[in-house]
């Protein structure tokens, strides 16, 4: 069974997201989305990296709290940037050397980065360990590489290894 369904619950899922953007429980997109569903599960499963090991549940109730206090403060900051409230505003990128080097922490983090408005996961060099990222406004660089290392950085080291 875990063969023809190694992923049963995303399976599922998408089976689910397909038939409510659909609209519709007839046969033919019904059986597209069972396809697509299945296809979904077996990729899944051909690029699994196993289970990840949270060693602090505790730390992951905080960081997601963490988290999405930032995304409404920077949905507030975006927006009066937008709106033109806030002069003087710079975008650009910066280069920022991280020491966490799990896949999956790695995952979570640009995760993180990219939900919360006015920043952007651009690339990462797995060889040399850094990340770039761009930052709607960035006003100083320095308060950037401590919010990512202190914030999100830490924590996830501390969950995933």
């Amino acid at each position: 069974m875990t063969r023809l369904l190694p992923h049963p619950l995303i399976s599922a899922g998408i089976l689910l997201l397909w038939l409510l953007l659909n609209q519709t429980l007839a046969p033919g997109p019904a059986l597209v989305g069972l396809a697509v569903a299945l296809f979904g599960g077996w990729t899944l499963a051909l690029l699994d990296q196993g289970r990840p090991r949270l060693r602090r549940p505790d730390l992951v109730l905080r960081l997601t709290g963490q988290v999405i206090l930032d995304i409404a403060r920077s949905n507030l900051a975006v927006a009066s940037i937008i709106l033109g409230r806030r002069r003087g505003s710079t975008a650009g990128f910066l280069h920022i050397p991280l020491v966490l080097r799990d896949p999956q922490a790695l995952a979570v983090l640009a995760c993180i980065l990219t939900a919360t408005p006015g920043s952007t996961w651009v690339e990462y060099d797995a060889e040399e360990g850094w990340l770039l990222l761009h930052v709607l406004d960035l006003e100083d660089e320095e308060s950037w590489i401590r919010l990512v290392k202190d914030r999100y950085e830490r924590p996830l080291m501390e969950i995933f290894t």
